[in-house]
């Protein structure tokens, strides 16, 4: 089946939901071939999937997931998951998982989604591991934690047992510099269906498409970004808000319309910086970073991208009337004690 999807994909011609099912179920099916999977999922990429394809392919495969099973309190309250898609492959820190841990601190409940590193040398499980947060949490624990301690992060294998036959044509696709279908779904795919999301997308042109789909999913406020990041022989983009250059943003609020805007790194009090005052390191290296950033040790730019981000968060969580307002309050987290206090917090047994 997948072979007839690739000859249909490489005319160009989309997959209708039906058809997306079926290759869903072909992805998780174990007896398939990885080069099979890999060339149906290259062949997809190189076609562009469409804003109904990603949705199909994201409402398919939260259908397989396992939920998790929140209080009636919980759940009628605000939820808020802040990612990145990844492959952006510019190395910076893992600036989404700082700033979950700062919303968290401001009273907003945060599901966190992710996995290992894929295309990077940390992700946002290996950082957090790193940092002692429990990371491998099962439905029930992690439905604690929400209620609890206002985090949890929901290890993406635990969450999506369907995944573990998706790993080798996966790992075939990222050694071939090919991105996939699944750099765009990891944040679609949340268990805990999150009410407010913040995402980053490596491309400016996904941004409309991805928070399209966001809507579609039922997410009430949503916002997409993307970063400019300037460099000598040209521009690269990063899958958050830039404090180096422009960003690109797509949002929706479920009281207020669709938009599209770009934001200047000059409306903030920035510092100046370069791409590699944003770079990262391995899972110690990055589990140093955000201690720093957290404990207000920190100072530098690297400080600069996650008080940027953090603002929009808390503002698209309906903590702050501004991301300059966000931005501030991000700031008192720190300054006060409370953001480093969440995290000594969230090590604890």
């Amino acid at each position: 089946m997948l072979d007839h999807f690739i000859q249909q994909l490489a005319r160009g011609a989309a997959l209708d939901p039906t058809q997306v099912s079926a290759a869903v179920t072909a992805l998780v099916d174990e007896s398939l071939s990885p080069e099979t999977k890999a060339a149906f999922l290259t062949t997809l990429a190189q076609k562009g999937e469409t804003t109904a394809e990603i949705a199909a392919f994201a409402r398919a495969l939260r259908d397989r997931s396992v939920a998790v099973p929140l209080d009636a309190a919980t759940r009628s309250g605000e939820i808020l998951d802040v990612c990145g898609t990844g492959g952006d492959r510019l190395n910076t820190f893992n600036i989404s998982t700082t700033v979950a841990v700062l919303c968290a601190a401001a009273g907003i409940t945060v599901a966190k989604h992710g996995n290992r590193a894929i295309t990077s040398q940390s992700g946002s499980a290996d950082v957090l591991e790193a940092l002692g947060v429990p990371v491998d949490l099962t439905p029930e624990l992690a439905a604690a934690s929400l209620r609890d301690r206002r985090f949890a992060f929901l290890f993406a294998p635990r969450f999506h047992p369907a995944f573990r036959h998706l790993g080798p044509a996966r790992r075939l696709c990222a050694d071939r510099g090919q991105r996939t279908i699944f750099n765009f779904l990891g944040p679609l795919l949340n268990p805990a269906q999150p009410t407010v999301q913040l995402i980053g997308v490596p491309r400016p042109e996904l941004c409309e498409p991805m928070a399209k789909v966001l809507q579609s999913l039922g997410v009430r406020r949503g916002m997409v970004v993307c970063g400019e990041v300037p460099l000598p022989d040209g521009t690269a983009f990063l899958d958050e808000l830039s404090t180096l250059g422009e960003t690109t943003i797509a949002e929706f609020y479920h009281d207020r319309g669709f938009s599209l805007s770009r934001l200047s790194p000059r409306d903030f009090p920035l510092q100046p910086a370069t791409l590699a005052d944003l770079a990262g390191g391995d899972r110690t290296a990055n589990a140093e970073i955000i201690r720093r950033v957290l404990t207000g040790r920190e100072q530098g730019p690297k400080r600069d991208a996650v008080l940027l981000n953090a603002g929009a968060a808390l503002f698209l969580a309906g903590k702050s009337k501004s991301f300059g307002e966000g931005w501030s309050l991000a700031e008192e987290l720190i300054a006060q004690g409370q953001a480093a206090a969440k995290l000594a917090q969230l090590c604890a047994p």
